[in-house]
């Protein structure tokens, strides 16, 4: 498969995977921590969604969907096999628990992920496409802009039933 195609494959699965798994398990209805609270909080006030803010918030401060993605796809490619997926995903739970995270959403992606890449690869889509994939979806949620990006988080936890009700 060529390699460019391969990569948008990856990052569009990359990126569904993690916002979809975020938003399900409740990233954009409140701050799991004090710094969710601030980004979230900060990304209003520059003309963004609140519960897209908390979504930002969330996945900058504790191992989340975004984290085991990545995580998993990295160690799907170091270690050459899916197990690496299934290693990094005990790794983000140990995270998760030291972060007092309440959560599974980092886990959750990692195990996820880690069965996507090895359904892919047998379409020519391997690990190091879902890693630079990964990157990429990560950049347009947390690099490009984060109040238009918290608007389209923020419509998605919409339609899901995961919008925050705190102002």
């Amino acid at each position: 498969m060529n390699e460019i195609i391969a990569i948008i494959i990856a990052a569009v699965l990359s990126w569904l995977n993690f916002v979809l798994i975020d938003t399900w398990m409740g990233l954009p209805e409140k701050p799991g921590v004090k710094g969710a609270d601030v980004i979230g909080r900060s990304v209003l006030k520059r003309g963004g969604n609140l519960a897209g803010g908390f979504f930002q918030g969330n996945i900058v401060c504790s191992p989340d969907a975004s984290a085991g993605t990545l995580l998993a796809s990295a160690a799907c490619y170091t270690i050459g096999t899916p197990e690496g997926g299934l290693i990094a995903a005990l790794l983000v739970y140990i995270g998760n628990r030291l972060c007092a995270d309440p959560g599974y959403a980092g886990t959750t992606g990692a195990l996820t992920i880690t069965a996507i890449i090895f359904a892919t690869s047998y379409i020519g889509i391997g690990p190091a496409d879902f890693i630079v994939g990964m990157v990429l979806a990560i950049v347009t949620i947390q690099g490009l802009h984060h109040p238009l990006a918290s608007k389209l988080l923020g419509k998605i936890a919409k339609k899901m039933g995961r919008h925050t009700t705190l102002t």
